[in-house]
């Protein structure tokens, strides 16, 4: 992964902040597309603006004249609320960024891809493959990531562009501890229950760490998985085996 040009959607905090951090250690030169002001190593982005996407690209070029490597990671997690609650402005919402976000990141990286035989890695989740009850928009939106990689994989595949996704469990970054807290109301005995329970439900017994999000990313972005394409690639601690 030395000196090659990654960018990375939602990479200014939480998950794509580790995902940052591992490919730079590698060598890679990184630039974050995100939310809130610009800095040296962030574009500022709305994901659910095609525009911008084109615009973080372009600024990537610009400033690198290639690009190799795009994780489409920008996410949203919605309110917990039952089938009959749905809300039609959290779907768009959710839609919005999980599902047009991410296929628009990979339109507006993909002639740059073909022209470096790049990688694309899209974030995906055991939501993807399986549901959990009152999460019906976030569960729809990472179902489509996979239909979206599949298709992306044939598409670009020709051309000598790789497209995979990621599939974590439940990863204890700063947004999932929020969620936790708000719906244990500040309790911190009963946060440390719900976060126990969750890494119960695993064959290893705990929750991944964003670090081990961001060793399997490195991977299937490198020449190691030079061969792999179109597949999903778990990273939940077993939460299958159950």
């Amino acid at each position: 992964m030395k000196d090659k040009v990654v960018l990375i959607t939602g990479g200014a905090g939480g998950l794509g902040q580790a995902l940052a951090a591992r490919f730079r250690a590698a060598g890679a030169r990184v630039h974050g597309a995100d939310l809130g002001p610009a800095t040296a190593e962030v574009i500022a982005c709305d994901v659910s603006r095609p525009e911008d996407l084109q615009d973080a690209v372009a600024r990537v070029l610009a400033e690198h004249g290639r690009l190799d490597v795009v994780v489409a990671n920008a996410g949203w997690v919605p309110p917990w609320s039952g089938t009959a609650e749905l809300d039609p402005a959290v779907w768009d919402k959710t839609q919005a960024i999980n599902v047009r976000g991410v296929a628009f990141t990979l339109a507006a990286a993909a002639e740059a891809l073909k022209a470096s035989r790049g990688v694309a890695l899209l974030m995906a989740s055991v939501n993807g493959r399986f549901a959990h009850g009152q999460q019906m928009a976030y569960s729809a939106s990472k179902h489509a990531v996979l239909g979206i990689m599949r298709a992306a994989a044939r598409d670009l595949g020709p051309q000598g562009v790789r497209v995979n996704a990621l599939a974590p469990g439940p990863v204890a970054t700063p947004a999932l501890l929020a969620r936790v807290s708000s719906r244990s109301a500040g309790d911190a005995a009963r946060e440390a229950e719900a976060l126990q329970a969750m890494g119960e439900c695993n064959a290893l017994r705990r929750l991944v760490t964003a670090e081990e999000v961001a060793e399997a990313s490195h991977f299937l972005c490198s020449s190691a998985a030079s061969g792999i394409t179109g597949v999903v690639l778990p990273v939940d601690a077993g939460i299958e085996r159950f």
